[in-house]
């Protein structure tokens, strides 16, 4: 055997593989999950070719190609909106702002969760107790209504979605991290790598979070769909960025075009379709992670065996 192939870093590299390479055979068995996948591949390559797909004119008010509130028609698949605007158009460049706001927000708020969690396991003690308490506050606070007071102080922007999401749905990864991390901590090489003299960083870096990146990984995804919903919901009540098309500001803008009430059904389901179809699939996908990742959910002896087995 050659140095190159036997080095650590080949090995490191080869182990790896063979990781996503198991991961994803047992990922292709959840038929729900592979469902998931595929929606979100084609709903993100739309997102990213939605320049090639409708152009820069699709948002323009002067521009507008058609007649206010046109119903279907060949010409416009799913209609117009009150200023004559393809709402095809508009959902898919929508699709843009929607899906960015939602991983940026979910990776925002794991970020936070993962840090609090980890540093709370790690540390314990009163550091860990204080840490605990403020995310029990922030657990027990409807997050929406804080993401709201976040997004009416602040200016309104991308950016402050974004914001307003992030740092207010992260204690529920705070905790479940924290837990892992205690769990991850009880098992005999961290202690072997303690007593070797390997600091408090060195443990965390290089040995609690690559055990707790699992549950990290099925917590962002999850995030992902609840992040989306958020920002529909902030731009349904006015606080998104009104220079933006997103998938909650074209339900805001029927609600004050008067749709509901004048049965244009056409600019209200659209956007409603997409909203619950792509956070039913970061779900499905999320909920596919969590089962593959976590032994406990494939094995009832695990369950049955306690917090024994894996150490």
């Amino acid at each position: 055997m050659s140095s190159s192939t036997s080095s650590p870093s080949a090995l490191t590299w080869a182990r790896r593989r063979d990781s996503l390479a198991r991961f994803w055979r047992r990922y292709r068995t959840h038929r729900a999950g592979l469902y998931g996948l595929g929606a979100l591949a084609v709903i993100g390559l739309v997102a990213l070719a939605a320049p090639l797909l409708v152009g820069a004119d699709v948002r323009s008010v002067t521009r507008a190609p058609g007649m206010p509130l046109e119903a279907p028609s060949a010409r416009f698949p799913l209609g117009t909106d009150q200023f004559g605007r393809s709402l095809l158009g508009l959902l898919v460049q929508g699709a843009r702002v929607s899906l960015a706001v939602g991983l940026l927000a979910a990776a925002l708020s794991v970020a936070i969760g993962t840090l609090v969690g980890v540093v709370a396991g790690h540390y314990g003690g009163w550091f860990a107790t204080v840490l605990m308490r403020v995310t029990d506050w922030f657990l027990v606070m409807p997050s929406l209504v804080l993401a709201i007071v976040l997004a009416t102080v602040l200016s309104r922007s991308v950016w402050t979605v974004i914001l307003a999401i992030g740092v207010t749905s992260w204690p529920t990864t705070a905790r479940l991290v924290r837990a892992q991390t205690i769990a991850v901590e009880s098992r005999p090489y961290i202690e072997r790598a303690r007593a070797l003299g390997g600091g408090h960083a060195h443990l965390m870096r290089r040995h609690v979070l690559p055990g707790v990146m699992p549950l990290v990984l099925a917590q962002t995804t999850l995030g992902i769909s609840t992040a989306i919903l958020t920002e529909a919901t902030l731009a349904f009540l006015g606080l998104g960025d009104p220079a933006v098309v997103s998938w909650g500001g074209m339900l805001q803008d029927a609600r004050e075009a008067g749709a509901v009430s004048s049965g244009h059904w056409w600019y209200l389901a659209p956007p409603g379709i997409a909203i619950a179809a792509v956070a039913l699939a970061f779900t499905l996908c999320g909920r596919a992670i969590e089962s593959v990742l976590n032994p406990r959910l494939h094995n009832p002896r695990l369950v049955d065996a306690g917090p024994a087995v894996g150490r």
